[in-house]
């Protein structure tokens, strides 16, 4: 998918939502445990429930990896559920790597390739050449870790250099743009650090962000939109927990659309309020 391309699913949904599918197997409803995969299964129904709503869903690797084969499967078979059936959707591997360029090949070729994501959360402290490898490919995104919204960022990301006079998450929003452009490459700004964006914005004015952390976490989408929006909106808000786990029993899908149609619905307003 195209910078333009999702700007235009963002207008026509008139939503910024990404949804994050954090499947845990101990949180589904119960009573999916009889089928034969219960985190497909999950995953299907929500997907199936919200995909008008949002503009992408974002599957934390971590909570299939955590399952073994078992959760790769589950893996392989909701991202091509959603290219079969919703095509339309940005879909985002956050799996947070980055290594040496060999190895980065790899993970790039894993889920830009293998799993056809549409881009994937890249980890960018070994530098350029543990980056590269996931720009080589056409009409995908990197999406570096910038600033995040937890707790231990202020243990390095806001280490200011005194020859720059600037903080270490500057440091990567300045380089990294050496390396990629608007068209291929976004990054990650947390939520509950949303007075900052405006900070963001004047090092990476025309990216989309990915923003996490509103909802369970905290953060606010006003003052998300009110710092980080710009001409092409240039956000992806996401919300895990808020939404999947909205309801914990047979009826947890529509549960899920009804806290996905509330923040639809705000971000709708927030579009009209900043386009109009």
């Amino acid at each position: 998918m195209t910078y333009s391309e999702l700007f235009e699913q963002i207008q026509k949904k008139q939503s910024f939502l990404c949804i994050g599918l954090d499947s845990d197997i101990d949180k589904i409803p119960k009573h999916l445990m009889q089928k034969d995969d219960p985190i497909f299964e999950f995953n299907k129904q929500i997907i199936d429930a919200t995909h008008h709503l949002c503009v992408a869903y974002k599957p934390n690797i971590a909570f299939y990896e955590s399952q073994g084969i078992s959760g790769w499967q589950s893996l392989e078979k909701t991202v091509l559920y959603c290219r079969e059936n919703y095509s339309d959707l940005f879909l985002i591997a956050d799996a947070k790597r980055g290594d040496i360029g060999n190895t980065s090949k790899m993970y790039a070729r894993a889920f830009l390739e293998t799993l056809p994501f549409d881009s994937i959360t890249v980890a960018p402290y070994m530098g350029e050449d543990s980056v590269s490898p996931f720009l080589e490919y056409k009409d995908k995104f990197v999406i570096l870790l910038a600033l995040t919204s937890n707790k231990g960022a202020f243990d390095f990301q806001y280490f200011k250099s005194q020859d720059e006079g600037m903080n270490l998450y500057e440091k990567v929003l300045l380089k990294s743009q050496q390396w990629g452009d608007h068209t291929n490459m976004m990054y990650v700004v947390g939520a509950t650090k949303a007075e900052y964006l405006s900070d963001v914005r004047k090092h990476v004015p025309y990216h989309f962000l990915l923003v996490p952390g509103v909802g369970a976490q905290g953060g606010s989408l006003k003052e998300v939109a009110e710092y980080g929006m710009n001409s092409h909106c240039g956000l992806l808000v996401n919300s895990s927990r808020g939404i999947i786990y909205a309801g914990s029993n047979e009826d947890f899908a529509d549960k899920a659309r009804l806290a996905a149609e509330d923040l639809q619905h705000s971000m709708s307003q927030l579009l009209s309020n900043y386009f109009d």
